[in-house]
Protein backbone atom coordinates (compact mmCIF):
# COMPACT_ATOMS: atom_id res chain seq x y z
CA UNK A 1 0.00 0.00 0.00
CA UNK A 2 1.61 3.00 -0.99
CA UNK A 3 1.74 5.66 1.77
CA UNK A 4 0.08 9.00 0.99
CA UNK A 5 0.99 10.68 4.00
CA UNK A 6 3.37 10.62 7.20
CA UNK A 7 0.66 11.61 9.28
CA UNK A 8 -2.87 13.19 8.81
CA UNK A 9 -4.47 15.19 11.48
CA UNK A 10 -7.77 15.48 12.03
CA UNK A 11 -9.41 19.10 12.99
CA UNK A 12 -8.00 22.49 12.41
CA UNK A 13 -8.34 24.05 15.85
CA UNK A 14 -5.34 25.44 17.45
CA UNK A 15 -4.23 21.78 18.11
CA UNK A 16 -4.92 20.92 14.34
CA UNK A 17 -3.12 24.03 13.14
CA UNK A 18 0.33 23.75 15.76
CA UNK A 19 0.56 20.04 15.33
CA UNK A 20 0.82 20.55 11.05
CA UNK A 21 3.54 23.30 12.12
CA UNK A 22 5.66 20.94 14.00
CA UNK A 23 4.55 17.85 11.53
CA UNK A 24 6.75 20.48 9.07
CA UNK A 25 9.25 21.45 11.01
CA UNK A 26 10.47 17.89 11.16
CA UNK A 27 9.76 17.16 7.89
CA UNK A 28 7.30 15.27 7.94
CA UNK A 29 4.33 14.94 5.38
CA UNK A 30 1.14 16.03 6.92
CA UNK A 31 -2.50 16.33 5.72
CA UNK A 32 -4.89 17.99 8.03
CA UNK A 33 -8.62 17.05 7.71
CA UNK A 34 -11.30 19.87 9.02
CA UNK A 35 -15.10 19.79 9.07
CA UNK A 36 -15.31 23.04 8.41
CA UNK A 37 -15.08 25.63 5.65
CA UNK A 38 -12.20 27.24 8.06
CA UNK A 39 -9.75 26.98 10.55
CA UNK A 40 -10.40 28.07 14.81
CA UNK A 41 -11.83 24.33 16.04
CA UNK A 42 -14.30 25.60 18.93
CA UNK A 43 -14.09 29.26 17.86
CA UNK A 44 -15.03 28.65 14.15
CA UNK A 45 -18.52 26.61 15.45
CA UNK A 46 -19.19 28.49 18.91
CA UNK A 47 -19.92 31.84 17.35
CA UNK A 48 -23.45 32.34 20.13
CA UNK A 49 -23.63 35.71 21.51
CA UNK A 50 -21.34 36.79 23.92
CA UNK A 51 -18.70 33.56 23.50
CA UNK A 52 -15.76 34.43 24.58
CA UNK A 53 -12.79 32.83 26.71
CA UNK A 54 -12.99 32.38 30.21
CA UNK A 55 -9.11 32.68 30.38
CA UNK A 56 -7.26 35.65 30.20
CA UNK A 57 -6.37 36.61 26.49
CA UNK A 58 -2.61 37.35 27.40
CA UNK A 59 -2.38 33.92 28.58
CA UNK A 60 -5.05 32.07 26.00
CA UNK A 61 -2.58 32.23 23.37
CA UNK A 62 -0.07 30.29 21.41
CA UNK A 63 3.75 31.02 23.26
CA UNK A 64 5.79 28.55 20.12
CA UNK A 65 6.72 32.05 19.08
CA UNK A 66 8.43 34.57 20.55
CA UNK A 67 7.48 36.59 17.40
CA UNK A 68 4.11 36.28 17.68
CA UNK A 69 3.29 36.78 21.10
CA UNK A 70 5.09 40.15 20.26
CA UNK A 71 3.09 41.07 17.31
CA UNK A 72 -0.16 40.04 18.10
CA UNK A 73 -2.39 42.55 20.07
CA UNK A 74 -4.94 41.65 22.36
CA UNK A 75 -7.85 44.16 22.46
CA UNK A 76 -9.42 42.88 25.60
CA UNK A 77 -9.12 41.55 28.98
CA UNK A 78 -11.18 38.44 28.17
CA UNK A 79 -11.50 37.97 24.40
CA UNK A 80 -14.08 37.42 21.98
CA UNK A 81 -14.95 34.56 20.22
CA UNK A 82 -14.41 37.18 16.73
CA UNK A 83 -11.35 38.53 18.03
CA UNK A 84 -10.01 34.96 19.02
CA UNK A 85 -11.03 33.52 15.51
CA UNK A 86 -9.22 36.23 13.70
CA UNK A 87 -6.30 34.88 15.96
CA UNK A 88 -6.59 31.61 14.42
CA UNK A 89 -6.55 33.15 11.08
CA UNK A 90 -3.53 35.63 11.41
CA UNK A 91 -1.54 32.15 12.54
CA UNK A 92 -2.86 30.36 9.87
CA UNK A 93 -1.93 32.88 7.08
CA UNK A 94 1.53 33.47 8.90
CA UNK A 95 2.77 30.50 9.24
CA UNK A 96 0.71 29.50 5.73
CA UNK A 97 -0.69 26.62 6.68
CA UNK A 98 -3.58 26.47 4.60
CA UNK A 99 -2.46 24.65 1.53
CA UNK A 100 -1.77 21.42 4.08
CA UNK A 101 -5.37 21.98 5.32
CA UNK A 102 -8.73 19.87 3.81
CA UNK A 103 -11.54 22.05 4.39
CA UNK A 104 -15.35 20.93 4.73
CA UNK A 105 -14.33 17.03 4.86
CA UNK A 106 -15.15 14.85 7.82
CA UNK A 107 -13.40 11.47 8.60
CA UNK A 108 -15.56 8.99 8.92
CA UNK A 109 -13.90 5.80 9.71
CA UNK A 110 -10.03 4.98 10.41
CA UNK A 111 -8.62 1.44 10.33
CA UNK A 112 -5.37 0.15 11.11
CA UNK A 113 -3.66 -2.50 8.57
CA UNK A 114 -1.44 -4.89 10.45
CA UNK A 115 0.37 -6.10 6.81
CA UNK A 116 1.62 -2.45 6.48
CA UNK A 117 1.15 -1.18 9.31
CA UNK A 118 -0.36 1.87 8.49
CA UNK A 119 -4.14 3.65 8.78
CA UNK A 120 -6.25 3.76 6.18
CA UNK A 121 -8.40 7.10 6.87
CA UNK A 122 -11.78 7.34 4.90
CA UNK A 123 -14.00 11.07 4.80
CA UNK A 124 -17.22 11.46 3.54
CA UNK A 125 -16.47 13.04 0.60
CA UNK A 126 -15.10 9.25 -0.78
CA UNK A 127 -11.12 9.77 0.07
CA UNK A 128 -9.62 6.63 1.09
CA UNK A 129 -5.89 7.84 2.52
CA UNK A 130 -2.73 5.84 3.80
CA UNK A 131 -0.48 7.61 6.66
CA UNK A 132 1.22 6.07 8.90
CA UNK A 133 0.69 8.20 11.95
CA UNK A 134 -3.44 9.67 12.85
CA UNK A 135 -3.31 12.41 15.22
CA UNK A 136 -6.73 13.38 16.48
CA UNK A 137 -7.18 17.12 17.22
CA UNK A 138 -10.39 17.25 17.58
CA UNK A 139 -11.34 19.20 20.62
CA UNK A 140 -12.80 18.60 24.07
CA UNK A 141 -15.84 20.37 23.46
CA UNK A 142 -16.80 20.01 19.99
CA UNK A 143 -19.80 17.30 19.90
CA UNK A 144 -22.52 19.61 20.51
CA UNK A 145 -25.66 17.91 22.39
CA UNK A 146 -28.15 17.54 21.60
CA UNK A 147 -31.21 16.76 24.39
CA UNK A 148 -33.75 14.24 23.86
CA UNK A 149 -36.81 15.77 25.04
CA UNK A 150 -39.79 14.41 23.37
CA UNK A 151 -41.12 16.57 20.49
CA UNK A 152 -38.20 17.99 19.83
CA UNK A 153 -38.37 18.30 15.78
CA UNK A 154 -42.34 19.57 16.08
CA UNK A 155 -41.22 22.86 17.26
CA UNK A 156 -42.04 24.83 14.35
CA UNK A 157 -40.15 27.83 15.07
CA UNK A 158 -36.44 28.21 14.24
CA UNK A 159 -33.61 25.65 16.78
CA UNK A 160 -30.74 26.91 17.41
CA UNK A 161 -27.78 24.66 19.39
CA UNK A 162 -24.75 27.39 20.87
CA UNK A 163 -22.13 24.66 20.13
CA UNK A 164 -23.11 24.95 16.19
CA UNK A 165 -24.80 28.84 16.02
CA UNK A 166 -25.51 30.28 12.75
CA UNK A 167 -22.52 32.05 11.27
CA UNK A 168 -24.35 34.74 9.71
CA UNK A 169 -26.05 35.29 13.55
CA UNK A 170 -29.11 35.42 14.90
CA UNK A 171 -31.38 38.76 14.95
CA UNK A 172 -33.85 38.34 18.57
CA UNK A 173 -35.33 41.39 18.07
CA UNK A 174 -38.61 41.43 19.01
CA UNK A 175 -39.26 37.81 18.82
CA UNK A 176 -39.88 35.77 22.31
CA UNK A 177 -37.24 32.88 23.25
CA UNK A 178 -37.39 30.13 25.25
CA UNK A 179 -33.79 28.91 26.31
CA UNK A 180 -32.84 25.62 27.77
CA UNK A 181 -29.45 25.54 30.02
CA UNK A 182 -27.43 27.37 32.47
CA UNK A 183 -23.95 26.61 32.01
CA UNK A 184 -21.16 27.93 30.36
CA UNK A 185 -22.83 29.20 27.09
CA UNK A 186 -25.99 30.01 28.38
CA UNK A 187 -24.35 32.06 31.31
CA UNK A 188 -22.70 33.96 28.27
CA UNK A 189 -25.36 34.16 25.80
CA UNK A 190 -28.12 34.81 27.94
CA UNK A 191 -27.41 38.44 28.99
CA UNK A 192 -27.37 39.48 25.15
CA UNK A 193 -30.26 37.55 23.80
CA UNK A 194 -32.11 39.48 26.83
CA UNK A 195 -31.34 42.81 25.79
CA UNK A 196 -32.36 41.97 22.55
CA UNK A 197 -35.22 39.37 22.99
CA UNK A 198 -38.99 40.89 23.54
CA UNK A 199 -39.23 38.11 26.31
CA UNK A 200 -37.10 35.70 27.36
CA UNK A 201 -37.82 32.05 29.28
CA UNK A 202 -35.14 30.20 30.68
CA UNK A 203 -35.60 26.78 31.90
CA UNK A 204 -32.72 25.67 34.31
CA UNK A 205 -32.14 22.08 35.11
CA UNK A 206 -29.01 23.00 37.70
CA UNK A 207 -27.56 26.47 38.93
CA UNK A 208 -24.08 27.18 38.00
CA UNK A 209 -21.64 28.92 40.11
CA UNK A 210 -20.41 32.05 37.87
CA UNK A 211 -17.81 35.16 38.58
CA UNK A 212 -17.72 37.95 37.25
CA UNK A 213 -15.46 38.71 34.62
CA UNK A 214 -14.52 42.59 35.31
CA UNK A 215 -14.21 42.39 31.52
CA UNK A 216 -12.59 45.91 29.98
CA UNK A 217 -10.70 46.67 27.33
CA UNK A 218 -6.54 46.15 27.90
CA UNK A 219 -4.04 48.73 29.62
CA UNK A 220 -1.42 49.90 26.58
CA UNK A 221 0.97 50.07 30.15
CA UNK A 222 0.18 46.51 30.89
CA UNK A 223 0.37 44.82 27.60
CA UNK A 224 4.11 46.63 27.20
CA UNK A 225 4.64 44.87 30.48
CA UNK A 226 3.33 41.80 29.97
CA UNK A 227 5.22 41.55 26.23
CA UNK A 228 8.35 42.68 28.24
CA UNK A 229 8.32 39.79 30.51
CA UNK A 230 6.27 36.71 28.32
CA UNK A 231 8.96 33.90 28.72
CA UNK A 232 8.76 34.69 32.31
CA UNK A 233 4.73 34.48 32.77
CA UNK A 234 4.55 31.28 30.59
CA UNK A 235 7.17 29.53 33.05
CA UNK A 236 5.35 30.78 36.22
CA UNK A 237 2.11 29.36 34.01
CA UNK A 238 3.96 25.58 33.84
CA UNK A 239 4.27 25.22 37.52
CA UNK A 240 0.71 25.95 38.72
CA UNK A 241 -2.38 23.12 38.65
CA UNK A 242 -4.34 24.97 35.85
CA UNK A 243 -1.14 25.95 33.90
CA UNK A 244 -2.48 29.73 34.44
CA UNK A 245 -0.35 32.17 35.43
CA UNK A 246 -2.55 33.75 38.68
CA UNK A 247 -1.95 33.35 42.29
CA UNK A 248 -2.83 30.60 44.72
CA UNK A 249 -3.32 31.36 48.63
CA UNK A 250 -2.12 27.67 49.99
CA UNK A 251 -4.07 28.43 53.15
CA UNK A 252 -7.18 26.84 54.58
CA UNK A 253 -10.66 28.43 54.20
CA UNK A 254 -11.73 26.93 57.43
CA UNK A 255 -8.49 27.85 59.23
CA UNK A 256 -8.55 31.60 58.51
CA UNK A 257 -10.12 33.80 60.59
CA UNK A 258 -13.76 34.69 59.33
CA UNK A 259 -12.99 38.39 58.74
CA UNK A 260 -9.72 37.79 56.75
CA UNK A 261 -10.86 35.18 54.97
CA UNK A 262 -14.37 37.50 53.48
CA UNK A 263 -11.49 39.69 52.80
CA UNK A 264 -9.74 37.40 50.76
CA UNK A 265 -13.03 36.42 48.95
CA UNK A 266 -13.81 39.85 48.42
CA UNK A 267 -10.75 40.74 46.55
CA UNK A 268 -10.80 37.68 44.34
CA UNK A 269 -14.21 38.72 43.29
CA UNK A 270 -13.38 42.12 42.64
CA UNK A 271 -10.60 41.00 40.34
CA UNK A 272 -12.48 38.73 39.05
CA UNK A 273 -12.32 35.27 36.60
CA UNK A 274 -11.05 32.01 37.49
CA UNK A 275 -8.48 32.50 40.31
CA UNK A 276 -11.65 32.61 42.71
CA UNK A 277 -11.29 28.99 43.36
CA UNK A 278 -7.71 29.47 44.05
CA UNK A 279 -8.43 31.76 46.88
CA UNK A 280 -7.43 29.06 49.52
CA UNK A 281 -5.45 25.61 48.52
CA UNK A 282 -8.11 23.91 50.05
CA UNK A 283 -11.26 24.65 48.08
CA UNK A 284 -11.31 21.42 46.40
CA UNK A 285 -10.41 18.94 49.46
CA UNK A 286 -12.37 19.97 52.10
CA UNK A 287 -16.19 20.02 52.24
CA UNK A 288 -15.85 22.65 55.07
CA UNK A 289 -13.89 25.06 53.63
CA UNK A 290 -15.50 25.13 49.97
CA UNK A 291 -19.02 25.41 52.20
CA UNK A 292 -17.35 28.92 52.88
CA UNK A 293 -16.71 29.94 49.17
CA UNK A 294 -20.06 28.52 47.88
CA UNK A 295 -21.79 30.51 50.90
CA UNK A 296 -20.32 33.56 49.50
CA UNK A 297 -21.34 33.54 46.03
CA UNK A 298 -24.60 32.57 47.04
CA UNK A 299 -24.67 36.01 49.22
CA UNK A 300 -23.32 37.93 46.31
CA UNK A 301 -26.30 36.51 44.22
CA UNK A 302 -29.05 37.02 47.10
CA UNK A 303 -27.19 40.71 46.95
CA UNK A 304 -27.79 41.13 42.95
CA UNK A 305 -30.93 39.68 42.60
CA UNK A 306 -34.06 41.84 43.02
CA UNK A 307 -36.66 38.57 43.78
CA UNK A 308 -35.57 36.43 46.75
CA UNK A 309 -37.40 34.11 45.31
CA UNK A 310 -35.73 33.81 41.82
CA UNK A 311 -32.39 34.07 44.06
CA UNK A 312 -33.01 31.17 45.53
CA UNK A 313 -33.42 29.42 42.27
CA UNK A 314 -30.22 30.84 40.77
CA UNK A 315 -28.02 29.60 44.05
CA UNK A 316 -26.43 26.42 43.67
CA UNK A 317 -26.67 23.68 46.17
CA UNK A 318 -23.53 21.69 45.18
CA UNK A 319 -20.33 22.35 45.57
CA UNK A 320 -17.86 24.90 43.86
CA UNK A 321 -15.62 24.30 41.36
CA UNK A 322 -17.03 20.70 40.87
CA UNK A 323 -19.14 21.41 37.95
CA UNK A 324 -17.20 23.99 35.54
CA UNK A 325 -16.82 27.40 37.17
CA UNK A 326 -18.13 30.03 34.99
CA UNK A 327 -17.11 33.57 34.23
CA UNK A 328 -19.77 36.06 33.15
CA UNK A 329 -20.60 39.76 31.95
CA UNK A 330 -23.54 40.74 34.10
CA UNK A 331 -25.18 37.20 34.17
CA UNK A 332 -27.31 37.51 37.61
CA UNK A 333 -28.14 40.87 36.93
CA UNK A 334 -30.12 39.94 33.89
CA UNK A 335 -33.16 38.41 35.69
CA UNK A 336 -33.94 41.43 37.24
CA UNK A 337 -34.99 42.42 33.97
CA UNK A 338 -38.71 42.53 33.51
CA UNK A 339 -38.96 40.57 30.30
CA UNK A 340 -36.92 37.61 31.34
CA UNK A 341 -38.51 34.72 33.30
CA UNK A 342 -36.56 32.12 34.95
CA UNK A 343 -38.17 28.41 35.03
CA UNK A 344 -36.53 26.21 37.40
CA UNK A 345 -36.97 22.52 36.16
CA UNK A 346 -34.50 20.50 38.34
CA UNK A 347 -36.78 18.63 40.15
CA UNK A 348 -39.39 18.07 37.26
CA UNK A 349 -37.94 17.36 33.48
CA UNK A 350 -39.50 19.26 30.75
CA UNK A 351 -42.38 17.21 29.94
CA UNK A 352 -42.05 17.91 26.03
CA UNK A 353 -42.06 20.32 23.40
CA UNK A 354 -44.97 21.60 21.02
CA UNK A 355 -45.25 23.22 18.10
CA UNK A 356 -45.18 26.38 19.44
CA UNK A 357 -42.87 26.08 22.85
CA UNK A 358 -42.50 23.45 25.82
CA UNK A 359 -44.67 22.40 28.63
CA UNK A 360 -42.93 22.40 31.81
CA UNK A 361 -44.92 21.27 35.06
CA UNK A 362 -47.96 20.94 33.51
CA UNK A 363 -47.73 24.55 31.97
CA UNK A 364 -47.07 25.55 28.34
CA UNK A 365 -44.88 28.42 27.26
CA UNK A 366 -44.86 29.91 24.14
CA UNK A 367 -42.19 31.39 21.85
CA UNK A 368 -40.84 32.09 18.46
CA UNK A 369 -37.22 30.60 18.84
CA UNK A 370 -35.80 28.09 20.56
CA UNK A 371 -31.95 28.08 22.03
CA UNK A 372 -30.51 24.75 23.55
CA UNK A 373 -27.43 25.50 25.63
CA UNK A 374 -27.07 22.11 26.41
CA UNK A 375 -23.11 21.71 26.07
CA UNK A 376 -21.55 18.92 24.74
CA UNK A 377 -20.79 15.25 24.59
CA UNK A 378 -17.67 16.14 26.25
CA UNK A 379 -13.99 14.38 25.51
CA UNK A 380 -15.17 11.31 23.68
CA UNK A 381 -17.99 12.92 21.45
CA UNK A 382 -15.92 13.93 18.88
CA UNK A 383 -13.56 11.20 19.11
CA UNK A 384 -16.37 8.66 18.69
CA UNK A 385 -17.65 9.79 16.03
CA UNK A 386 -15.26 8.56 13.94
CA UNK A 387 -15.12 4.56 13.29
CA UNK A 388 -11.31 4.09 14.82
CA UNK A 389 -10.25 0.52 14.35
CA UNK A 390 -7.22 -0.95 15.48
CA UNK A 391 -5.39 -4.56 15.87
CA UNK A 392 -8.17 -7.25 15.34
CA UNK A 393 -10.42 -5.10 14.13
CA UNK A 394 -11.23 -3.74 17.47
CA UNK A 395 -13.56 -0.41 17.72
CA UNK A 396 -12.84 2.28 19.99
CA UNK A 397 -16.33 2.53 20.90
CA UNK A 398 -15.96 -1.26 22.16
CA UNK A 399 -12.87 -0.42 23.83
CA UNK A 400 -14.29 3.10 25.57
CA UNK A 401 -17.29 0.71 26.53
CA UNK A 402 -17.03 1.01 30.37
CA UNK A 403 -15.27 5.18 29.95
CA UNK A 404 -12.19 5.70 28.17
CA UNK A 405 -9.13 4.09 28.48
CA UNK A 406 -6.13 5.96 27.60
CA UNK A 407 -2.16 5.77 28.70
CA UNK A 408 -1.52 9.91 29.28
CA UNK A 409 -4.50 10.54 27.42
CA UNK A 410 -2.11 10.57 24.49
CA UNK A 411 -2.64 7.00 23.28
CA UNK A 412 -4.97 4.18 23.58
CA UNK A 413 -3.79 -0.06 23.71
CA UNK A 414 -4.68 -1.78 20.78
CA UNK A 415 -4.43 1.34 18.29
CA UNK A 416 -0.75 1.53 17.44
CA UNK A 417 0.55 5.38 15.99
CA UNK A 418 -2.63 6.84 16.91
CA UNK A 419 -2.38 10.01 19.17
CA UNK A 420 -5.09 11.86 20.87
CA UNK A 421 -4.41 15.71 21.55
CA UNK A 422 -5.54 16.39 24.75
CA UNK A 423 -7.52 13.24 25.11
CA UNK A 424 -9.28 11.93 27.94
CA UNK A 425 -6.99 10.86 30.86
CA UNK A 426 -4.98 14.09 30.34
CA UNK A 427 -5.37 17.52 32.25
CA UNK A 428 -7.19 19.20 29.10
CA UNK A 429 -10.08 20.77 30.04
CA UNK A 430 -8.98 21.66 33.74
CA UNK A 431 -6.22 23.52 32.62
CA UNK A 432 -5.57 26.57 29.88
CA UNK A 433 -5.93 25.18 26.68
CA UNK A 434 -3.26 26.46 24.35
CA UNK A 435 -0.44 25.43 27.14
CA UNK A 436 -1.87 22.24 27.44
CA UNK A 437 -2.02 21.45 23.75
CA UNK A 438 1.65 22.83 22.90
CA UNK A 439 2.72 20.20 25.59
CA UNK A 440 0.88 17.31 23.62
CA UNK A 441 2.11 18.44 20.52
CA UNK A 442 5.64 19.12 21.18
CA UNK A 443 5.89 15.53 22.97
CA UNK A 444 4.34 13.98 20.03
CA UNK A 445 6.58 15.91 17.40
CA UNK A 446 9.72 14.73 19.62
CA UNK A 447 8.21 11.30 19.60
CA UNK A 448 8.12 11.11 15.96
CA UNK A 449 11.57 12.35 15.67
CA UNK A 450 13.03 9.65 18.30
CA UNK A 451 11.50 6.72 16.05
CA UNK A 452 12.78 7.80 13.06
CA UNK A 453 15.85 8.72 14.12
CA UNK A 454 15.64 5.22 15.69
CA UNK A 455 14.46 3.27 12.76
CA UNK A 456 11.23 2.53 14.10
CA UNK A 457 7.66 2.98 12.71
CA UNK A 458 5.17 1.72 14.96
CA UNK A 459 4.44 2.94 18.86
CA UNK A 460 1.43 1.50 20.86
CA UNK A 461 0.91 1.28 24.60
CA UNK A 462 1.00 -1.44 26.48
CA UNK A 463 -2.39 -2.26 28.65
CA UNK A 464 -0.32 -2.47 31.44
CA UNK A 465 1.24 0.87 31.19
CA UNK A 466 -2.81 1.94 30.44
CA UNK A 467 -3.83 0.41 33.09
CA UNK A 468 -1.51 1.93 35.59
CA UNK A 469 -2.18 5.61 34.22
CA UNK A 470 -6.06 4.70 34.10
CA UNK A 471 -5.70 4.04 38.15
CA UNK A 472 -3.38 7.25 38.23
CA UNK A 473 -6.30 9.23 36.96
CA UNK A 474 -9.18 8.02 39.30
CA UNK A 475 -7.11 7.71 42.25
CA UNK A 476 -5.77 11.57 41.43
CA UNK A 477 -10.12 12.33 41.12
CA UNK A 478 -11.08 10.63 44.34
CA UNK A 479 -8.58 13.12 46.33
CA UNK A 480 -10.71 16.49 45.41
CA UNK A 481 -14.04 17.04 45.69
CA UNK A 482 -14.49 17.77 41.88
CA UNK A 483 -15.40 13.89 41.28
CA UNK A 484 -18.12 13.88 43.82
CA UNK A 485 -20.93 15.41 41.75
CA UNK A 486 -22.95 15.06 38.15
CA UNK A 487 -21.76 17.23 35.55
CA UNK A 488 -20.00 16.78 32.29
CA UNK A 489 -16.94 15.54 33.79
CA UNK A 490 -18.28 12.59 34.35
CA UNK A 491 -20.31 11.93 31.33
CA UNK A 492 -23.50 12.64 33.19
CA UNK A 493 -25.20 15.35 30.69
CA UNK A 494 -25.49 12.14 28.57
CA UNK A 495 -27.94 9.38 29.22
CA UNK A 496 -26.41 5.81 29.04
CA UNK A 497 -22.63 7.60 28.96
CA UNK A 498 -20.34 5.71 31.53
CA UNK A 499 -19.42 7.80 34.83
CA UNK A 500 -16.08 8.11 34.72
CA UNK A 501 -14.36 11.19 36.04
CA UNK A 502 -12.58 11.83 32.32
CA UNK A 503 -9.15 14.64 32.67
CA UNK A 504 -6.13 13.75 34.66
CA UNK A 505 -6.81 15.96 38.02
CA UNK A 506 -3.08 15.57 39.24
CA UNK A 507 -2.18 19.42 37.93
CA UNK A 508 -0.51 20.08 34.68
CA UNK A 509 3.44 20.20 36.53
CA UNK A 510 2.71 16.48 37.50
CA UNK A 511 1.05 15.74 34.06
CA UNK A 512 4.16 17.37 32.42
CA UNK A 513 6.70 15.34 34.77
CA UNK A 514 4.63 11.78 33.91
CA UNK A 515 5.28 12.57 30.09
CA UNK A 516 9.18 13.36 30.92
CA UNK A 517 9.96 10.35 32.69
CA UNK A 518 7.97 8.27 30.31
CA UNK A 519 10.40 9.64 27.66
CA UNK A 520 13.67 9.65 29.91
CA UNK A 521 13.01 5.95 30.45
CA UNK A 522 12.92 5.20 26.67
CA UNK A 523 9.45 5.86 25.76
CA UNK A 524 8.33 3.09 28.50
CA UNK A 525 5.07 1.75 28.51
CA UNK A 526 5.43 1.61 24.56
CA UNK A 527 5.97 -1.58 22.83
CA UNK A 528 8.04 0.48 19.50
CA UNK A 529 9.07 -1.49 16.40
Amino acid sequence: MKTDFDAIVIGAGFAGMYMLHRLRQGGFSARVIEAGTGVGGTWYWNRYPGARCDVESVQYSYQFSPELEQDWEWTERYATQPEILGYANHVADRFDLRRDIQFETRVVKATFDEQTNLWVVETDKGDRLASRFVITAMGCLSSPNTPKIPGLADFKGPTYHTGNWPHEGVDFTGKTVGLIGTGSSAIQSIPLIARQAKHLTVFQRTANYTIPAHNAPLDPAYVRQVKASYREMRARAKTKPAGIDFDINWASAIETPDAERDRVYGARWAYGGLGFIAAFGDLLLNDESNRTAADFVRSKIREVVKDPKTAEILSPKNIIGCKRLCVDSGYWETFNRPNVTLVDVGDEPIERVTPTGLRAKGQDHDFDCLVLATGFDAMTGALLRVDFRGRGGATLKDAWREGPKTFLGLTVAGFPNLFTITGPGSPSVLTNMLPSIEQHVDWIADCLDAMRAKGLTVIEATGSAQEAWVGEVGKSANITLRSTCSSWYVGANIPGKPRVFMPYIGGLPAYIVACDEVVAGGYKGFALS
